[in-house]
């Protein structure tokens, strides 16, 4: 059978062997190769339909999506023709990765617009709880390392989706693995946000989720990361009671979602849960990476947790002869079933990753930058009294007391950091940020180190995500890639540093010194740049907006997101 896509004929279906449809007259072959068999999907803004192509050999199967401009105004289709490029650009970015279907073909035809995908054969998340019933917990870690790894890549690749959903994700057949289907609400971040700026612009509507799975921002035309974030969350609602979010009562304070009391779960993966589905994007997670490391501190305690005690005292057995005495490993090796055998990405764990040493240093034709690492300034400074902030008597950070690294966490996070208990006037030093980062932990989320002296020092991939880091000096650090969201970085010390790719979203950086630093292809976005000096630091690619730099101070030797020289204007 060969079905017709045109959205108003009366009687789609037709002969394999025609070529036109025989109730409407329109041409069934789209592009000159691609042949609908059958629908699957449509909605208010097109179709989704199974095809073959008939111009390679074996006519392989594929998806050829339809999206559909009703308005016969130019504007508003020269518009449409637009967002169509760029979701096809997008798509093709993202499509390289092995749980993405890849884009084949995309093109225009009678002002409609077509984008053809890979083929994904399988049953959707949705359908799979109602042929096999609700996940359990052990299923629900499982589904969430996964695609979080995935949502890692989008966020990478700056990528957010917007319409997470069980319906959107497939189990492929030939090998059980997620994949994420149905891509039409993917839009560039910057891209989206220029568009759906404008009042007049006629696609403002577009794919903005589905009700029940997409948060309070991007239902108001404000999506973020975060959002893909929450509409995970609420996908594993849907997947472990089988009803949408819809259906939850909420809180009339804070429009939380109320499911503690129906989903029985373990407090940590509970808190985790929680965090992922706060209303306020402040309070949620702002990045799928920090996810990761909190389902995996979760799943390491898990691990490592001793047995219960048994009930009753076992008899001991007769003494025959005394057994040989065998060594034991302190580390013997965990085997078995659980959650930790899936591994969460491809990419080496912290521990085993070295420290990335970048070729230039901030200032482009400069030799070599060698930043020091962490051991190195810690030798240093070891009979150093006022290296660690008065704090000179802690013991060597091993397995017995790692709990001495305590952090300072707000009362208002659901995570802590290392083991222990923590309080409100505990903050993290210099030195036992050095001896932890040198043993693989990354994670120093919400800590406060306002004032710290940790220039020139290797720091990449560090998370400071909302931590307190006023006045304190980073000149000359490495800080490739790390995330400094939503923190407090008023009057900080960032001279010379090196912060490419580093996320600084919504961060406060009010009067900081970012004199000669590396920002190329920082994110920007939202961040307070009242009173920063830019003075010789570049831009290049950096996610930025002229009304933030409007609020900085720049010299002609700043180089702007375009890559030119110059003073803002």
């Amino acid at each position: 059978m060969t079905y017709c896509v045109n959205p108003d004929c009366p009687v789609p279906e037709n002969l394999d062997s025609a070529d036109v449809c025989a109730s409407c007259g329109s041409p069934l072959l789209l592009n000159q190769r691609y042949q609908p068999i059958r629908v699957l999907g449509q909605g208010g803004f097109g179709a989704t339909f199974i095809a073959r192509n008939m111009s390679l050999p074996g006519k392989p199967v594929c998806a050829v999506k339809q999206l559909r401009i009703a308005s016969v105004n130019p504007q508003a289709i020269d518009r449409a023709r637009q967002l169509f490029e760029r979701e096809a650009t997008t798509l093709g970015k993202i499509g390289n990765h092995p749980q993405v279907p890849s884009l084949l073909d995309y093109f225009e035809d009678e002002r409609q617009f077509y984008l053809v995908q890979e083929y994904v054969k399988g049953w959707t998340l949705k359908q799979e709880v109602k042929r096999s019933g609700p996940f359990d917990e052990e299923k629900i870690r499982a589904f969430l390392i996964e695609t979080l790894t995935l949502l890692k890549y989008f966020q990478y690749q700056e990528v957010i989706h917007r319409d997470i959903k069980p319906a959107n994700i497939i189990r492929r057949s030939i090998d059980g693995h997620l994949v994420f289907i149905d891509f039409g609400a993917v839009k560039d971040e910057v891209s989206q946000t220029m568009l759906l700026s404008d009042e007049n612009n006629p696609n403002t509507a577009f794919a903005i989720g589905t009700p029940g799975f997409a948060p309070p921002e991007q239902l108001g035309m404000h999506p973020t990361y975060a959002s893909d974030i929450y509409a995970l969350g609420a996908t594993c609602l849907f997947l472990m009671t089988g009803q949408s979010p819809k259906r939850f009562s909420r809180d009339p304070r804070t429009g939380a979602i109320n499911w503690q009391e129906r989903i029985p779960l373990s407090d940590g993966l509970a808190a985790i849960l929680d965090k992922m589905l706060q209303p306020q994007t402040a309070s949620r997670y702002s990045a799928a990476a920090l996810v990761i490391n909190d389902l995996q501190r979760l799943n390491a305690q898990l691990t490592i947790a001793p047995p219960p005690p048994p009930t009753q005292p076992t008899p001991a057995p007769e003494p025959i002869a005394p057994p040989p005495i065998q060594p034991v490993n302190p580390n013997p090796p965990y085997s078995g079933n659980s959650f930790t055998d899936i591994p969460p990405s491809s990419e080496p764990t912290p521990a085993a990753r070295s420290p990335r040493q970048p070729s230039r240093s901030p200032r482009s034709g400069s030799p070599a930058k060698k930043w020091k690492s962490l051991e190195q300034l810690h030798a240093e400074q070891n009979s150093d009294s006022s290296f660690d902030n008065g704090n000179s008597d802690m013991p060597p950070l091993d397995a017995s007391n790692l709990a001495a690294a305590r952090f300072h966490v707000s009362s208002s996070s659901s995570r802590t950091s290392f083991s222990g208990k923590t309080s409100d006037d505990e903050r993290v030093t210099v030195r036992s940020l050095c001896r932890a980062y040198s043993q693989g932990h990354r994670d120093f989320a919400n800590c406060n180190l306002s004032g710290a002296d940790l220039h020139g020092i290797d720091l990449s991939e560090i998370n400071f995500n909302e931590s307190k880091l006023i006045r304190t000096n980073l000149s000359s650090t490495n800080l490739h890639r790390a995330d400094l969201s939503q923190s407090g970085l008023s009057q900080a010390n960032f001279r010379d540093a090196n912060l490419t790719g580093a996320f600084l979203s919504y961060a406060n950086l009010a009067g900081a010194d970012l004199r000669g630093a590396n920002l190329s292809s920082a994110h920007l976005s939202y961040a307070n740049l009242n009173g920063a000096n830019l003075g010789g630091a570049n831009l290049t690619g950096a996610r930025v907006t002229p009304e933030q730099l409007s609020q900085a101070k720049t010299n002609w030797r700043t180089i702007m997101p375009n890559g030119k020289r110059g003073l803002f204007s």
